[in-house]
């Protein structure tokens, strides 16, 4: 009982430090964090866009950050790493935000939906699928909610843990629009199937 319950709390305090950085980091491009607890330290490895705006002058930024999660949540000898997101398609929550900011200047959903949804598996994603719900159209129009997906998403099971996931949520005129992102990244291998070939409809090869 007591593994389990500083399991639960590792993960509240993991997913607490993502909400602080997704909002302290958004003009460094944050896509995700990592927390590993040891014995002697908190290992807490941040992924950005740009990692010179996470660490700041002279790593002021980055002491800032160290500081506050030791003091905010209670994380003894935190250890921030920061690294550099490979491929920007491929991270959830970034793919969302840019949702987010296309549905702000107020382009097509769809359209949204499925371009992206090609540039995701064009850069090597096994599947992906993506859901945005609220008022999609102009004011007085009813909230709905438009998903569209492409390869392999495991929707139940232990297997989803192998799915990234990340929402957020956009801000037009005419009303908030919850966004989903789920990706299934390159080489991840399911026990259950073999994943061979993936068939992506032409709606969104021609997006």
């Amino acid at each position: 009982m007591t593994i389990e319950r500083k399991f639960i709390e590792n993960s509240i305090i993991k997913r607490n430090i993502s909400k602080y950085l997704e909002k302290e980091l958004i003009k460094a491009g944050f896509a995700k964090v990592d927390v590993q607890h040891t014995p002697i330290l908190t290992r807490i490895t941040i992924y950005v866009l740009n990692p010179g705006r996470a660490i700041g002058r002279s790593g002021s930024t980055i002491n800032t950050l160290t500081e506050t999660i030791h003091k905010l949540y209670k994380v003894e000898n935190p250890q921030i790493n920061i690294i550099q997101v490979e491929n920007r398609m491929l991270e959830p929550l970034i793919v969302a935000r840019d949702i987010a900011e296309k549905l702000e200047r107020g382009l097509n959903a769809r359209k949204i939906l499925q371009s992206t949804l090609r540039y995701i598996m064009e850069n090597g994603a096994l599947g992906a699928d993506i859901v945005v719900t609220g008022k999609l159209a102009a004011k007085g129009a009813k909230a709905k909610q438009i998903k569209k997906g492409v390869g392999y998403i495991p929707k139940a099971g232990n297997v989803v843990e192998l799915v990234n996931e990340a929402h957020t949520t956009a801000y037009p005129k005419y009303g908030a629009i919850g966004i989903k992102v789920r990706i299934v990244p390159p080489g991840t291998v399911f026990p259950d199937r073999e994943i061979k070939t993936i068939e992506i409809p032409k709606a969104i090869l021609n997006a």
